[in-house]
This record gives structure tokens, sequence and C-alpha cells, in this order.
């Protein structure tokens, strides 16, 4: 289930919004420092008999609101932070090629992965750990074959993914596929 269907489940079980939750959190107390996660899970299941994970995407909700606003590059840097900061050649590479598919094509990084885009409208994503980047790709109706595999439950903004393991592993090949996403978005 996605971040947004449990707090669209909330909303039809509950009849509020999370602003509504941050207002009355913010009433009792909650929100305070030095405040456990604990106590508002106690709160949000007890009064409004939540499960533990819509409690937990309320309590999230709160933790994005009081966090400070990253810009785009500070999102993008952390991608590439501490045990990650061997992908940043390869991504800084990688980006460079997708640029050239045209002047619609920009980046929008999230926490949890870097959305390529064309027109705002997403084509590929990439998303970086300690050992590998995994290149998710938005090909509808093209059959998995090789090293471009289905997406599965990996993430389902994109229909394939590649797993890249080492940098020369971003090839002509892979190029050819985000080539042909960003045709199609």
């Amino acid at each position: 289930m996605s971040f947004q269907a449990y707090l669209d489940n909330i909303k039809a079980k509950t009849g509020k919004t999370p602003q509504d939750f941050r207002m009355l959190a913010e009433k009792k107390g909650f929100l305070k420092p030095g405040v456990k996660v604990g106590d508002i899970l106690v709160w949000l299941k007890e009064d409004f008999g939540l499960g533990h994970g819509h409690a937990m995407a309320i309590v999230q909700t709160f933790k994005s609101a009081t966090q400070p606003k990253l810009n785009s590059d500070e999102l993008l840097n952390r991608h590439f932070r501490n045990a990650k900061s061997n992908w940043r050649k390869p991504y800084d590479d990688l980006w460079a090629k997708v640029r050239t598919f045209g002047t619609d094509v920009t980046v929008s990084p999230t926490n949890s992965y870097i959305s390529l885009l064309r027109n705002g409208k997403k084509f590929g994503i990439l998303q970086v750990t300690s050992i590998r980047m995994d290149i998710g790709i938005k090909l509808k109706g093209a059959p998995p074959h090789g090293r471009l595999e289905d997406s599965g439950d990996w993430n389902n903004m994109v229909t394939h993914r590649v797993r890249i393991t080492e940098p020369k592993q971003i090839d002509a090949e892979v190029f050819s596929w985000l080539h042909q996403a960003y045709e199609k978005a």
C-alpha cells in the first residue's frame, strides 16, 4: 500500500486529514521536543481507532511538517552520502547523457529516489545503495528480458528495473531503454 493510500484510508475512516491531526497534536502538546513517538501512537490508536501502520503514517506527516525543507541540490546530495558516495560520478555521467535526450528533461530527487522526468512526467527513477544503483524504467508493454527485469514490488512507479553493481554496466543498452521511456513519456 502506498503512503498516500494510507492517508486516504485514514481520511475515510476518521474524516480527518494529516493537517487536522497535526492541529490536534499541537493542541495536545505532542509536537514539542522530547515527546515520544509511542505516546503519539497510543493517542492515535485509542482516540481514533487507527492501527499501527496508519498511526505511523500520521506520525511521519508530523515529522515531515516539522523538519526543515531541503532544496533540490541538498536532496540530491543526500543520495550520495557516506558509503553511497562511490555512485556520485556514475550518476553525474548518466545524468549528463540523459540530459541530451531533450531540453524537457529534469531530475526531481525525493528522500527515496531520484526521478527522471520529461515535462514533469516520470519516465525513470534511480535508487542508490552502498552496493548498487537501481535504475527504474517506465516501459509499459515491453517484456522483461536479460538485465531489464520486471520491477515487481520494488517500485510501482516504473515497469522495469536494471540493477547496476558496476558503473561500466551503465552502457548503451541502458541508455537505449531510458531513451525509449523518455520518448513514450
